[in-house]
């Protein structure tokens, strides 16, 4: 499937890419939607994402889970500012050049500094990752 394909399809489905000229930016796109109240985040994976073996890249399924915990924890937390403190990793499957990834982002706990939050990164609902961070909550100075 091509960029463009791959592309026209996420959209039908219901996807939105969110906009970002950092690091995300040079592996994504990073596409978003929200179905029955659950926030989705994705990457759809292509050949810029392969690793030696000819799968997807773990750095790039570790990447997507960080970036989308952040974003679920600074959404429910309203905290402008957060740091990634920890996250943990547990490679469960690999995942195929052109799948899809999805990652399904929840704040497990917030305390007055730090936010701990945990997904899944899926494939067609098979699990690929599972990840737990931690994230602190960075007071202006």
């Amino acid at each position: 499937m091509t960029e463009t394909t791959t592309a026209r399809s996420m959209k039908a489905d219901g996807w939105s890419v969110i906009h970002d000229d950092g690091f995300i930016d040079l592996v994504g796109p990073l596409w978003h939607r929200c179905v029955d109240g659950t926030n989705e985040y994705a990457i759809a994976t292509a050949a810029k994402h392969r690793n030696k073996r000819g799968l997807v890249q773990g750095g790039l399924m570790m990447t997507l889970a960080d970036r989308t915990s952040g974003i679920a924890a600074r959404d429910q937390s309203g905290a402008p500012h957060l740091a990634t403190v920890q996250m943990d990793t547990h490679f469960v499957d690999a995942a195929e050049i052109g799948e899809v990834l999805i990652s399904r982002p929840r704040v497990v706990r917030t305390t007055r500094s730090l936010i701990f939050t945990s997904t899944e990164v899926s494939v067609d609902r098979r699990c690929i990752i599972l990840a737990h961070g931690v994230f602190k909550i960075v007071r202006p100075r």
